[in-house]
């Protein structure tokens, strides 16, 4: 029996488990919305495209599972490339559906027509444009591998409309077969054997983690390593909570906001094991004072990322968990002891602080107290911004997948879609959204979509009413020249949280605080509160730059 490509897509969709779509109907997408009456797939409209591909971000960071947004041609499809630029930056495994117009038209400048897979060609893993119908269930399951192997990553299809009301006999591929796609997901043996003698020689190892770790599932692998080779650990911001932060080895952040014991320990360490980190410049500072003195082994499953940044001594390409799965076979247990009497004084030393000011609720204090309330049981997503930073630094994350946040991109408006995805990913968790009331105001809009669909969500703005980072850096390499940085007008955030039915409050002190947080955790319905935090507040420490990691301003 031959169905309709449309019908198609919906059917293939179901077969690669898809549960949810995030997204926005047009007449160019049409006929796929029409299928999808006849599904058990749970569409969720969002209030913007960029909202879809976030909340498909959030669901998939949170399940490990390819996230699905659809729009339809022209500017639904342009609405998505920031969410999909994000995807890509973060390694988020994603598939994006786009309408098109006909394929008689393409390339006339027809009504909503865009060339999407040109602008999406540099910020996706792949893309494609369905010229034949035929070819849709292969292209599907393509994308689906491309998107969710290897590092992951965000996969564009661009259905043109004549195309999808096209009938096909419907078979979808039991296997899929890409020449020049074949992902190294098993270490080198000799590279792996070299990687455990230089372990059980260091005498100051550290092992430096990223967002790979969590994507390929190794934590318990990871933790194994730490505590057979005795090496602390430290992490980007995409790689908290594949180690547990209450940890005695763990450092917490490195880089430019990092925790200072932490860039201490890069600086002093004489053996770097890198795993599935890029050496982002947000990481590293100057390339040249980093990790001077140590020899530096990298794992990752991308061979793009080895030695681009920083030269690697011992590259050794290939899925993570999979490598210390072969690594920890190799080693034996061992301790430094004179490594980690000095990691224990600097973790005293430059335990994170700040100071506190009269008459002003801090935001760091937030943070802390929002842990305390739930014991670090919950999802923590952010928007970007110094909140972001405050989240990184005074939240404890014992456990992977429970940080959402946007990292490489930095992207404010991320936090509430994002929230969003993560709650329908874990519907039983809790998701508690930390943002600013910059960030937040980009994409306010979607708590129509929360509201519509129930979600409990804990939103917590921390406002200062300006772009507090912005402010921050003017202050450092301006001179104080405060420019397009003050909010003249910044609306009641509680009272706008009550249109929309959300609990609505406002904190000023510490007092009100916790009766806010009492509410929030134990009404069950969501609740938005808005801090009025210390506008003058700094994220410290910080790496000014053209500086080391270890030579960081900090708030004394």
């Amino acid at each position: 029996m031959e169905i309709t490509c449309a019908e198609a897509l919906v059917r293939c969709l179901e077969i690669e488990g898809v549960e949810l779509i995030f997204g926005y109907p047009g007449g160019a997408i049409l006929p796929v919305y029409d299928a999808l009456n006849n599904s058990k797939i749970k569409h969720i409209l969002t209030r913007h495209e960029q909202g879809a591909a976030f909340g498909a971000s959030g669901y998939a960071r949170t399940t490990g599972k390819v996230g699905v947004c659809m729009a339809t041609s022209g500017p639904g499809a342009t609405n998505l490339v920031t969410g999909l630029a994000n995807a890509y930056m973060d390694s988020i495994p994603l598939v994006a559906i786009t309408g098109q117009v006909s394929t008689a038209q393409v390339g006339t400048d027809a009504f909503q027509e865009v060339d999407i897979t040109g602008i999406t060609m540099p910020i996706t893993k792949h893309n494609y444009l369905v010229k034949d119908a035929r070819m849709l269930p292969g292209i599907i399951k393509k994308a689906f591998h491309i998107a969710r192997t290897g590092r992951p990553g965000p996969v564009l299809i661009d259905l043109p409309r004549d195309v999808a009301d096209t009938k096909i006999p419907f078979k979808y591929p039991e296997s899929v077969e890409l020449m020049g796609y074949k992902p190294t997901v098993k270490g080198h043996s000799a590279q792996i054997n070299q990687a455990a003698r230089q372990m059980m020689e260091a005498q100051r190892p550290l092992i430096y983690i990223g967002g790979g770790v969590v994507n390929a599932e190794a934590s318990e692998e990871l933790l194994w390593l730490a505590e057979t080779i005795d090496a602390p650990v430290v992490a980007t911001l995409m790689g908290l909570g594949s180690f547990p932060g209450d940890h005695p080895l763990f450092l917490g952040m490195l880089g430019l906001h990092g925790n200072r014991a932490a860039n201490l320990a890069v600086t002093e360490c004489d053996l770097l094991v890198t795993l599935g980190a890029r050496f982002d410049d947000r990481v590293t500072g100057r390339i040249s004072g980093f990790a001077p003195q140590a020899r530096v082994i990298h794992v990752d499953i991308d061979p793009a990322e080895i030695s681009k940044n920083v030269i690697s001594h011992l590259p050794i390409v290939g899925d993570t968990k999979m490598v210390l799965e072969a690594l920890l076979v190799r080693l034996e247990k061992k301790q430094n002891l004179a490594w980690r009497e000095t990691i224990a004084r600097w973790k005293e030393e430059f335990a994170p602080k700040y100071r506190e000011r009269d008459g002003y609720l801090k935001p760091q204090y937030i943070i802390e107290e929002i842990y305390r309330h739930t014991d670090g049981n919950c999802i923590l997503t952010t928007d970007v911004g110094q909140h972001q930073m405050w989240a990184a630094q005074h939240f404890t994350f014992k456990k992977p997948r429970k940080f959402v946040t946007s990292g490489g991109l930095g992207v404010m408006g991320f936090g509430l879609p994002g929230a969003i995805g993560a709650q329908f990913g874990q519907p039983e968790e809790t998701v508690v959204l930390v943002t600013g009331d910059g960030s937040f105001q980009m994409t306010l809009n979607e708590l129509s979509t929360a509201a519509e669909q129930g979600l409990p969500l804990k939103i917590f703005v921390l406002n200062n009413r300006r772009l507090g980072m912005v402010r921050q850096l003017q202050e450092f390499y301006c001179e104080k020249r405060y420019i397009a940085v003050d909010f003249s007008f910044v609306p009641n955030f509680a009272d706008l949280a009550k249109v929309y039915g959300f609990t609505g409050l406002t904190v000023t002190s510490q007092e009100e605080l916790q009766d806010a947080l009492k509410t929030a955790f134990q009404k069950p319905g969501p609740v938005l509160v808005d801090c009025a935090i210390d506008p003058e507040e700094n994220v410290m420490p910080m790496v000014l730059a053209g500086k080391d990691i270890n030579d960081a301003v900090d708030c004394e």
